[in-house]
C-alpha cells in the first residue's frame, strides 16, 4: 500500500532531493509546500497518511505548525526534518507531539524508515533523541499552573529561546546587546526554575508562549 506523503519545505531543491531519494519506495509525495500556511491549506485538500515539515522556513516556523495541526488532526502523523540538530527543536518536537525528528543529513534508510513507522502510527524518536530530552522534558517547576513573573523583554527573549536562536541571533532580532540578552536568559532560568535553555523552551511551550 503506498503511503501519501506531503513534504513541507521552502527549499524547491531540498524537495527535489527528497523526490530522488523516495523513489522505487512505497511512499509517493502527493504535494509539496513552501510554507506552513501552504501546508495546513494542502493536508485538507491532499489528506495525507504522513507530513513532512521543514523548521525553518521563510513562511513560518514549522514547529508552530506542528502544535497548530496537532489541534485539528490529532491522528496525523508529522515527522520534522531539520537541518539542525537543536535539542531545544527536539524537545519542542517531542512536547508538540510530532511523530519523529529526522536530520536532512540523516541517511536516505532513515529518512524512509522514519516515515514509514510513522504511516502505522508509531513514533518514529530513536533512543538517543529521547533520551537527550528527557531531562527537559521532566524537569521540575514546568507545570503550567505556576505563574512566573517574566517582564515583557523576558517574556520576548524567552520565545526566541523557544525557536532555538542563540544568543546573538536574539540580540540582533530585539536590537539589544549580546550582554543583555545573556543577563536576560539567566534572570529567565532562575525565575521559571530551571537549569538550561531546552527546559526553558518545554516550558514555554506548555504555558502556549510559542
Amino acid at each position: 500500500m503506498t503511503i501519501k506523503l506531503l513534504a513541507v519545505d521552502d527549499h524547491e531543491v531540498v524537495l527535489m532531493g527528497l523526490r530522488a531519494a523516495l523513489q522505487g519506495t512505497d511512499i509517493e509525495i502527493v504535494d509539496t509546500a513552501s510554507s506552513s500556511a501552504d501546508a495546513i491549506k494542502k493536508i485538507g485538500q491532499k489528506r495525507p497518511d504522513v507530513v513532512l515539515m521543514d523548521i525553518r522556513m521563510e513562511g513560518g516556523d514549522g514547529l508552530n505548525a506542528l502544535g497548530r495541526l496537532k489541534l485539528d488532526y490529532s491522528d496525523l502523523p508529522i515527522l520534522m526534518y531539520s537541518a539542525y540538530d537543536n535539542p531545544t527543536y527536539v524537545a519542542r518536537a517531542v512536547a508538540l507531539g510530532a511523530s519523529g525528528y529526522v536530520l536532512k543529513t540523516s541517511p536516505r534508510e532513515r529518512l524512509v524508515e522514519s516515515i514509514q513507522i510513522a504511516a502505522t502510527g508509531d513514533a518514529a524518536w530513536t533512543r538517543e533523541e529521547l533520551r537527550r530530552v528527557t531531562g527537559a522534558l521532566a524537569a521540575p517547576r514546568l507545570g503550567t499552573e505556576i505563574e512566573v513573573p517574566l517582564t515583557q523583554r523576558e517574556s520576548e527573549v524567552l520565545r526566541q529561546m523557544a525557536h532555538g536562536l542563540t544568543n546573538k541571533e536574539i540580540a540582533k532580532m530585539l536590537g539589544i546587546s549580546y550582554e543583555t540578552v545573556k543577563e536576560h536568559v539567566q534572570h529567565i532560568l532562575r525565575k521559571v526554575g530551571v537549569t538550561d535553555r531546552t527546559q526553558a523552551a518545554v516550558w514555554a511551550v506548555r504555558k502556549n508562549l510559542v
